[in-house]
């Protein structure tokens, strides 16, 4: 009864909110996300359906633009599907139904979830839908640095919300993350949710609400810290105030993991880009990502490509006709994948981060080791040796600059999200950081360090700019006046560097 459940609730979203198969660059939207529709249902019906949402959208067509943006995957040659994202090409009538599904699969149900919650003083649900709806529009905000929010999700009250600017919108978030966090999870009130009947309800954690708590934890942590370079004094201070709570963190992923090989219930982009196309060679090894991994002697290649010794092809090379890349690698992706929405890696990384920076190193090291030891345990692989004492990825000496310490954490974490369709979190910290460094140099050239992001081949922008966000979508604009003018693709959102 319990799989039947989940698998009801998966087919129904993913068949809703998964993309179609991606041969349109321009993708038909029948839903308005500032004009909800869905009225009804409960919160344990419509939860678990706006999580799914939420997976199908950043874990497949957002993972699909981190991977390439992220240097991660690119493009093969002489196909076409995502050229128009590898050639830093992507225009208001691309990307439109990523969008909206956001909107109105994961944020407006998040928000159904928040008030009915909020009526029956169910603060789990309260906080789930807190976190989660946190969660997505954390994501919008960093692709569009601005969206609707405190005038979206008003129907025909208000068919033209404004926009938000970014920073507002974390202000509001952390609130609420904070809010949500305080309330009385003994009441009795509150839905039960651990045990065998949870796994159809809470995606996630299987009603695990101690795992919400540290998620939610997390979440704000790694808002504050990428809060840095824009607001460094509320970074810190928000970074200190999670520490003096004595906030706990994840020490394991937040996460979907309980997809199917079967057609509309598997892993999103295992389902867009293998089983919807039927090929899996659109997306195959970035040589930026992939001679990292062999100048460290890194197992985790072997996970991502199937071979330690796998081809590659340069990032945006497409258009070439070198023999090589016809038998470049191929991302391994499974129709069980997991979507990763936070994972231990990335906590105990934001930890060591946050360490380092406020607290004078005090655990950083440990913290570092951690979150590499996680990371590797998720692709399969052990990473003792690469952490000990002269391996690959020993934490820099005490004695190191600050700069030189998280640089290694970054780069740590860009390769972390390799695993669980997670890219996208790994390009946004990228932006974020200015980690893994942007070559000087073409990947093809003899001067080229292993590991460094380069331009795209066939770039459609000047010089050596990389894209910092989208620009916001035809369906809002199509729709509300209030959207604001487009912003070059090349502008950093509020908080990158």
């Amino acid at each position: 009864m319990k799989m039947h459940m989940f698998n009801r609730i998966l087919f129904l979203s993913l068949t809703v909110f998964l993309v179609a198969p991606a041969c349109k660059r321009q993708l038909d939207i029948n839903v308005d996300p500032n004009n909800p529709t869905f009225e009804q249902g409960t919160p344990k019906l419509v939860f678990p359906a706006a999580v799914i949402a939420t997976a199908g959208r950043t874990g497949g067509d957002l993972a699909i633009l981190g991977g390439i943006w992220g240097q991660y995957v690119t493009q093969a040659a002489l196909s076409n599907q995502y050229k128009f994202i590898d050639a830093y090409d992507v225009k208001n009538t691309d990307l439109n139904a990523q969008y909206s599904g956001l909107f109105a699969g994961g944020i407006k149900n998040y928000q159904f979830v928040i008030n009915k919650a909020r009526d029956a003083k169910d603060w789990n649900f309260y906080l789930m839908a807190t976190v989660m709806k946190a969660y997505t529009t954390e994501v919008l905000v960093d692709l569009y640095d601005q969206i609707p929010y405190t005038e979206a999700l008003q129907g025909a009250n208000n068919l033209n919300p404004k926009f938000d600017d970014g920073y507002t919108i974390y202000k509001d978030l952390l609130a609420n993350l904070d809010s949500a966090l305080s309330k009385d999870f003994s009441a009795s009130t509150n839905t039960i949710l651990a045990g065998t009947s949870s796994s159809s309800v809470d995606l996630v954690f299987n009603g695990n609400m101690d795992n919400w708590k540290r998620f939610a934890n997390t979440l704000e942590l790694k808002m504050y810290l990428r809060m840095i370079n824009a607001k460094p004094d509320e970074a810190k201070a928000g970074v200190q105030k999670l520490y003096a709570r004595n906030a706990t963190f994840l020490t394991t992923n937040a996460a979907v993991a309980s997809f199917i090989d079967a057609t509309s219930r598997s892993n999103p982009l295992y389902e867009q880009n293998i089983r919807q196309l039927n090929t899996p060679d659109n997306l195959r090894a970035s040589r930026t990502f992939v001679s990292f991994l062999q100048a460290k002697g890194d197992p985790r290649i072997v996970t991502y490509f199937g071979s330690a010794t796998a081809g590659s092809i340069n990032q945006g090379d497409y258009a070439s006709n070198d023999a090589s890349y016809r038998t470049a690698a191929v991302f391994v992706e499974k129709p069980t994948d997991p979507v990763i929405f936070l994972s231990a890696a990335e906590s105990y990384l934001l930890q060591a981060e946050a360490r380092e920076r406020y607290y004078n190193g005090d655990q950083s090291k440990a913290l570092y080791n951690s979150g590499v030891l996680a990371a590797f345990t998720a692709a399969g692989q052990n990473g003792s040796t690469s952490v000990a004492t002269g391996g690959a990825y020993e934490y820099p000496a005490a004695t190191a600059i600050l700069e030189q310490k998280i640089e290694a954490i970054s780069v740590q974490k860009w390769v972390s999200c390799a695993t669980g369709v997670h890219m996208l979190e790994g390009y946004f910290e990228k932006n974020r950081t200015g980690y893994p460094r942007t070559s000087t140099v073409y990947s093809s050239d003899p001067a080229y360090v292993p590991g460094q992001f380069v331009v795209s081949k066939n770039t459609v922008l000047t010089g050596s700019q990389l894209p910092k966000r989208l620009v916001f979508p035809d369906v809002e604009k199509s729709r509300n006046s209030n959207t604001p003018a487009q912003v070059p693709i090349t502008t950093p959102v509020w908080w990158a560097k």
